[in-house]
């Protein structure tokens, strides 16, 4: 009775495990953006044809009529005496279950919801010495071509205080009591492992284009690929009707893009994204195309005849230009290009304006100094003139005066009068 509580209660423990096991398989939403897996340089010849290689056999589409054998979880034991590693017991997602040795039938369990919680564990309902050694959880995706695996050693003791379990650096170490229930855990809640989408929504294959000098995340969609069949061209007009992809691309995993009658307007980056979003994969592979002249091939020598030569037709003008003449036009990216011009003009324009007012100024101070030197000069002539004038005025008048006194004595008959004036100044004093 004790027994059989003990395996309801690990059964218990197996159907209800929350412990989640962290594997290194796709994550859903996560993954989003794709990874770049190969870059190459290829060069073809103007006028030819150009083939870019882009292949991956997770993209083969194959629908699953069933949908119960694409995925597959089993228990493999190696170790303990047993030789070989062996195959103890197998489970499809349909929830088919087989166990390949006739001793194990009944002992060994798996949770028939497992492919719906993600909940892989294996239970043994009595651990035996016949048990111990290295068992492996493997999970199979064959849809999506994903595999991994998760080791666990088992260990059977009779000394019930060292049952329990330990990590020893590489994997999980469990150790249980002869007669004992053992619970090996396997847990992985991963979409791919428990969801079910549409496939042929799920798988999409782009074509993008970038032109010379233009980057990735401004890049031209030239084509859309859906593993339900819809294809969607874009692109410009010259290139949208010269690009080819198989129309059995899903079925081969071969999405390689043709381009016909190559020109030289056709250079560029151009990447080929896969997308596999129900097994997680996104994948991006880029080809930087680069287009040359065709080889011109030398013309044949006529041959010497009876004295006579046939010529052969004319051959083409190599002056005459293509019929395609594209001038590539790199645009500076960002507004970084146009504030830098733009500074080199305003320094300019304020050096100019500075150097204008250094010249004003010195001129207008220059002309200031010159105009007062001018006028100090010009008011001292004039001055002096004016004090030479006064003078001569007085001297000439005197003169007048002497003369015309002379005159006047030499033609009077009166005799002369003598005036004492010390005496004339005393009678004035006196008054």
């Amino acid at each position: 009775m004790e027994l059989l509580s003990r395996v309801l209660l690990w059964k218990l423990v197996l159907l209800q495990g929350t412990a989640v096991l962290a594997f290194s398989g796709p994550s859903g939403p996560a993954t989003a953006g794709s990874a770049v897996v190969s870059e190459a340089a290829v060069n073809w010849a103007a006028g030819g044809g150009a083939v870019l290689r882009c292949q991956s056999p997770r993209m083969v589409w194959t629908q699953d009529r069933l949908h119960d054998h694409q995925r597959v979880v089993h228990w493999d034991l190696s170790g303990g005496g047993h030789g070989p590693a062996r195959r103890l017991m197998d489970m499809y997602s349909a929830g088919e279950q087989r166990v390949y040795e006739p001793r194990d039938r009944g002992r060994l369990r798996l949770s028939p919801s497992a492919f719906h919680d993600g909940n892989f564990s294996l239970l043994i309902l009595a651990a035996e010495e016949t048990d111990e050694g290295l068992y492996t959880c493997n999970l199979h995706h064959h849809y999506c071509h994903l595999y991994e695996s998760l080791a666990i050693r088992l260990e059977v003791t009779d000394d019930p205080l060292a049952a329990g379990a330990r990590w020893d650096g590489e994997k999980e170490v469990l150790a249980v009591e002869r007669g004992a229930p053992a619970l090996l855990t396997c847990v992985n809640r991963a979409h791919v492992w428990t969801d079910r989408h549409v496939e042929e929504a799920q798988q999409v294959v782009h074509w993008d284009r970038q032109p010379p000098g233009v980057p990735h995340d401004r890049a031209d969609r030239l084509l859309d690929l859906y593993a339900s069949g819809e294809r969607r061209a874009y692109g410009p007009p010259f290139l949208r009707d010269r690009v080819t992809v198989g129309a059995d691309a899903f079925a081969r995993g071969d999405f390689s893009l043709r381009i016909d009658r190559l020109e030289l307007a056709d250079e560029g980056t151009y990447s080929c994204h896969l997308h596999h979003h129900y097994c997680g994969l996104h994948e991006r592979r880029v080809f930087h195309l680069k287009v040359t002249e065709p080889a011109v091939e030398p013309r044949p020598r006529d041959s010497p005849g009876n004295g006579s030569s046939h010529s052969s037709a004319p051959g083409p003008d190599p002056t005459l230009a293509r019929g395609h003449s594209v001038i590539n036009v790199i645009v500076p990216e960002g507004r970084a290009h146009f504030f830098q011009q733009l500074g080199y003009v305003l320094a300019t324009l304020l050096l100019f304006i500075l150097l204008l007012i250094t010249v004003v100024l010195a001129t207008r101070k220059r002309r200031h100094r010159g105009g007062y030197e001018y006028s100090d000069k010009k008011l001292g002539k004039s001055k002096g003139k004016d004090v030479n004038m006064a003078e001569l005025t007085v001297v000439s008048d005197y003169k007048n005066n002497i003369l015309k006194e002379r005159a006047e004595l030499a033609h009077s008959s009166l005799p002369a009068k003598n005036i004492d004036l010390d005496k004339e100044f005393r009678k004035e004093y006196c008054k």
